[in-house]
């Protein structure tokens, strides 16, 4: 609550989270931090992962998002949602394009603002694009995974669709605060993470190290690099207190990426592919 709260007074208006994170918890705590400054914020929420009904399966019928979306409204505590997210779906369902029905639906009848669809592979957002025409993407981009600007990032910036940066600090691994003894607690995503696939991260993390400067954290020049795609509308970095807020949010005020650095990032890309 104390960084949600932090990073609105440092002028953070954008909020993304998943009525699955925490099966409803995390959409609670971002509606209480957020209650009294709802109308400056732009909350961005997804659908998909049916919790409701035992164990979590995909949903996308008309049926259960526009029941999933009354339950995120309770939760958030506000009678619209800035921005409606399809959580994850399928290539053959993006093709197929049925499931983009109810989202054009909830934006005519005022429920949503806008509507997007939240990808893993570049080409699912291709599709979703020219199948669906939605106004977002929400994809993975950060200096070890840069495969959305090649073909995703064109694409959507000539139809239009704004790019929201997933996990800009690869999952925390960008902070250069993680090891290859690092472990994870169940209920984490990295629980599950073989160690040689840590130990990968770690590394190449590692090469990054040139990035940092005295005024200018290896987080700080993450967020830099994601921010710095002209395609990216805004990068969505997790914070658990007040400290990474005032961190991530002081990544604006520091030196941009120079020639030579981004350079140097290109060809450890290359190499690292």
């Amino acid at each position: 609550m104390a960084a949600v709260r932090r990073a609105f007074e440092l002028g953070c208006n954008f909020y993304d989270t998943a009525d699955v994170y925490g099966w409803g918890y995390s959409e609670e705590l971002l509606g209480q931090a957020l209650s009294d400054v709802r109308e400056r914020c732009i909350i961005a929420t997804k659908v998909g992962g049916d919790f409701y009904h035992g164990e979590v399966r995909i949903n996308f019928s008309r049926d259960y998002v526009e029941f999933a979306l009354k339950k995120s409204l309770e939760r958030l505590g506000t009678d619209y949602v800035d921005l409606y997210q399809l959580h994850n779906p399928s290539l053959e369902m993006i093709r197929d394009g049925r499931i983009f029905e109810v989202m054009r639906q909830l934006k005519r009848s005022g429920s949503i603002r806008f509507w997007g669809v939240s990808i893993h592979a570049p080409i699912e957002g291709v599709e979703a694009i020219r199948v669906g025409k939605p106004d977002s993407i929400q994809v993975v981009y950060n200096l070890l995974r840069q495969e959305a600007a090649e073909s995703l990032f064109p694409y959507a910036r000539v139809n239009g669709a704004a790019v929201i940066a997933r996990e800009p600090l690869a999952n925390g691994f960008l902070t250069g605060k993680y090891s290859a003894a690092s472990t994870f607690t169940p209920g984490d995503i990295r629980h599950s993470w073989p160690p040689n696939f840590i130990l990968a991260r770690v590394m190449t993390v590692e090469m990054l190290r040139f990035l940092e400067r005295p005024n200018r954290s290896l987080a700080q020049a993450a967020l830099r690099f994601a921010l710095s795609n002209d395609a990216v509308s805004v990068a969505i970095p997790g914070a658990k207190n007040v400290k990474q807020v005032e961190e991530n949010s002081r990544a604006t005020e520091t030196e941009t990426l120079s020639g030579e650095e981004r350079e140097r990032i290109r060809r450890l890309s290359e190499r690292e592919n």
